[in-house]
């Protein structure tokens, strides 16, 4: 048996909501959990790479799962969980971004919703060679590092300027409310 299958029947054994779920069903069925699984996960790529509404289906796997254990990281103790999913959403939103602007291309792509779901599963995987940590100490890092004070001063411009407009409307509301 190969080290990622085994690993992936001991993610599937352990204890908690989906090993408790998948237990249930194999208790059932009389089916093997790791067939289960897999026969979940293909149906789910088949349903990415044709099914009516791949997109939401899509985004619920980017979000719901990061989001849970994203609130959990919060509510423990120790941070390094917290530095994995803030990693986690910052790539996240950075990808959103850039779909975003170019979604008329995309889209049109066979499969996109397949690949894209295959994408922040790599971002959110529980191993060494995690997509969101992999890409932001190979470029989103790197270029913060190299940039971060240019954007701090333009920020700071930014909210200097806008606090000056925010202060004068104010007054002039002040002046017409005392006529």
């Amino acid at each position: 048996m190969g080290a990622m299958q085994q690993s992936f029947q001991e993610f599937l054994n352990r204890p908690g909501l989906l090993g408790d779920l998948l237990g249930h069903l194999e208790a059932k069925s009389g089916v093997k959990r790791y067939y289960l699984a897999a026969g979940f996960i293909g149906f789910l790529g088949l349903y990415l790479m044709f099914g009516y509404g791949a997109s939401l289906l899509c985004n619920l796997i980017g979000f719901t799962y990061p989001a849970y254990v994203s609130i959990k990281a919060i509510e423990s103790s120790t941070k390094d969980d917290d530095t994995m999913w803030l990693t986690y959403w910052v790539v996240y939103g950075l990808f959103s971004v850039a779909e975003f602007f170019s979604d008329t291309f995309l889209y049109w792509f066979p499969f996109y919703y397949a690949g894209k779901c295959l994408f922040l599963v790599w971002c959110m995987a529980p191993v060494s060679w995690n997509g969101s940590q992999f890409l932001y100490r190979g470029f989103i890092r790197p270029w913060f590092l190299k940039h971060h004070q240019t954007v701090d001063n333009v920020l700071s411009d930014l909210s200097g300027r806008a606090l000056n407009v925010a202060s004068a409307a104010s007054r002039e509301v002040s002046k017409e409310a005392m006529k």
